[in-house]
């Protein structure tokens, strides 16, 4: 997003307690300000001294299982520090504010498709954190004047095309990133959480949006809200969906490894199938994805892996 923000002639400001970011990351020498936004005091700073008038939040914990695991952590990190964030921006006179929301906030939806208006009803207190932060949002762009855009985002995937950038975080959880590393022989297996769902395969079925396309709707969105558009809640995806074990499959195809693959139970809080109805983003924000095909957000991801394991050789 820094990267598309950068390239689009913004002067861009990163607030990062790079838990999971990395500095290095910011390839355009974009502005880094190290903190974190439980401290209240720092945020009104650097909003005070930069004078932004738009402010894009991405920060946050995104792990379902791990959330009801840790449901406090998620309501600290995600729900609190957004009211922490909304204030100051309140306080300091920011006019567009763009957050990343999530498809999680509808639960289970019926049929398994997910549009704006379908039933927010999460199953996880990841999804209850985020959409907890939308109604703060909304009710304080109402009473503030302020305008925003919530993007509800599906199963984020790939990495930047030119293999520059990609997820890099510890651990990770991502199914893509976790079969590329096993590809590579960084992990001894690949686990399929769930193989009796009640879909083609048994395996649960996602949307799954290429990064650059993800960041492109940001774009999209700030453009719409700088020409006066109206504060609104966009589904971010594709309107078609992978399932785990097709996913695998095309894993194992681009990197050319068999790697092993473990059958297990289901894990708390994961539907069985979630896509997108994804309308709205086209009608309204005017955005047209340009990565909307499995082999390319794995092809792109594969790349991005096979930099990073050598570079970490």
């Amino acid at each position: 997003m820094v990267r598309q923000l950068s390239e689009a002639g913004h002067e861009v400001i990163v607030f990062d307690n790079l838990s999971t970011g990395s500095a290095d990351a910011l390839i355009n020498g974009e502005r880094l300000i190290v903190g974190d936004l439980s401290d209240e005091r720092k945020i009104g700073e650097v909003l005070r001294e930069t004078g932004a008038k738009s402010v894009l939040h991405f920060a946050a914990a995104i792990v379902a299982p791990e959330s009801v695991q840790l449901p406090l952590k998620y309501y600290s990190n995600n729900t609190r520090n957004t009211l922490n964030l909304i204030k100051a921006c309140v306080d300091n006179k920011v006019e567009r504010f763009i957050f990343s929301s999530t498809a999680a906030v509808y639960g289970i939806p019926e049929g398994g498709r997910a549009a704006e208006e379908s039933p927010t009803v999460p199953i996880n207190p990841y999804g209850t954190s985020k959409l907890m932060s939308e109604w703060m949002l909304r009710d304080a762009a109402f009473a503030h004047g302020f305008s925003y855009v919530a993007l509800r985002y599906f199963n984020v995937a790939g990495a930047d095309p030119q293999a520059r950038m990609g997820q890099r975080t510890p651990d990770a959880t991502h199914l893509i990133k976790v079969a590329c590393q096993a590809a590579l022989g960084m992990r001894d297996s690949v686990s399929i959480f769930g193989t009796d769902y009640d879909t083609p395969d048994g395996t649960g079925i996602r949307d799954y949006i290429h990064i650059e396309d993800l960041a492109a709707a940001h774009l999209y969105a700030l453009k719409y809200l700088e020409k006066g558009g109206a504060s609104s809640t966009i589904n971010v995806g594709y309107g078609q969906g992978g399932s785990v074990r097709e996913v695998i499959k095309v894993v194992k195809e681009v990197s050319g490894v068999d790697f092993k693959v473990v059958e297990g139970p289901r894990r708390p809080g994961d539907p069985a199938d979630l896509v997108a109805v994804a309308d709205r983003i086209r009608t309204v924000l005017g955005w047209t994805p340009r990565y909307n095909d499995l082999r390319t957000i794995i092809e792109d991801a594969w790349r991005w892996e096979k930099k990073l394991f050598e570079k970490q050789k």
